[in-house]
């Protein structure tokens, strides 16, 4: 019989061993001073997945495999909406990683943080998914956004991690480290479809290009008679209605319950993000709304958001 923590030692070490000529470190300059962060290497050709804040307003740097190699980086774009950037530099200087869907990630799941912390290149922490579906914050000139479906571990990440891997047993990578919240407490943008869209669209164009709406909102229950007619018990409840916005001038008001675009229902603020992200800027975006105690169909001409 298997000792249960040599199972997990050899999870761990193997995981350890695939992904650490794989994950480098990022040594940038900027007005701020010089800082640090790490990198994942996801193509042969030198591409890079880290975190947006990682290479925020840098000038200049360079990365340094495992090995100890060394290569000057180009930013192709970051998305600070998602938090992620793809950086480039040279070919074949880090074998890549594959990527993976951690829309299949479990709470209580062993994971594995791969990164540079505190300049420690190369450290490896352990721990599993505390939580899913974690929103992560993002202040922009139009109001609040977050990254949703933030994944949530108590492997060790401090400063320096983020940029670094999250991967599950498999040594497949299910998250990008991007924040410590906390003592025992770390974040993770989720690798999923939604990240291949955004990737795609850094290394295309440098740019993410998102529709907006300019609600705000928390998810509430709606009344029960409407909630049999419909199959389900939640809503949107509309907190906030920027003014000026496309939600302002199609006539969505405080208080209002949005239940759906289209036939894609809405119960939380995620759901209208997600249907942001590719929707072509300018077309018009049906919204279902429940007011005082009829639905409501309005009509709303999305405008582009602005970081």
């Amino acid at each position: 019989m298997v000792d249960p923590l040599d199972a997990y030692s050899q999870v761990v070490s193997s995981v350890a061993a695939a992904l650490q000529p794989s994950v480098l470190s990022v040594l940038v300059r900027s007005r701020r001073g010089s800082g640090a962060g790490s990198a994942v290497a996801f193509t042969e050709d030198g591409l890079l997945l880290t975190s947006a804040h990682v290479v925020e307003g840098v000038r200049g740097g360079g990365v340094v495999a495992a090995d100890g190699d060394e290569a000057p980086f180009d930013v192709l774009g970051a998305d600070r909406l998602s938090e992620l950037a793809v950086l480039r530099t040279r070919s074949h200087l880090a074998p890549p990683a594959d990527l993976g869907d951690a829309d299949h990630l479990r709470v209580g799941q062993l994971v594995v943080a791969v990164g540079n912390p505190l300049g420690f290149a190369g450290s490896v922490t352990a721990g599993v998914v505390s939580a899913l579906g974690r929103s992560l914050p993002v202040r922009t000139a139009h109001g609040a956004h977050s990254i949703d479906d933030v994944i949530q571990t108590d492997a060790a990440l401090n400063p320096g991690n983020s940029g670094g891997a999250l991967a599950d047993s498999t040594a497949t990578v299910v998250g990008v480290n991007t924040a410590v919240a906390g003592i025992g407490l770390g974040l993770a943008v989720p690798v999923n479809a939604t990240t291949r869209r955004i990737l795609s669209e850094l290394i295309s164009t440098g740019r993410v290009r998102r529709a907006w709406l300019g609600v705000g909102g928390v998810t509430m229950a709606i009344p029960p008679a409407l909630g049999e007619r419909l199959g389900r018990r939640t809503g949107l409840h509309v907190a906030e209605v920027v003014p000026g916005s496309p939600a302002a001038a199609a006539g969505i008001f405080l208080g209002d319950m949005v239940i759906a675009s289209g036939s894609t229902p809405v119960t939380t603020a995620q759901d209208l993000q997600r249907l942001m992200l590719g929707t072509a800027v300018g077309r018009q975006f049906p919204v279902t709304v429940y007011r005082r105690g009829a639905l409501v169909d309005v009509v709303a001409t999305l405008a582009e958001l602005v970081p």
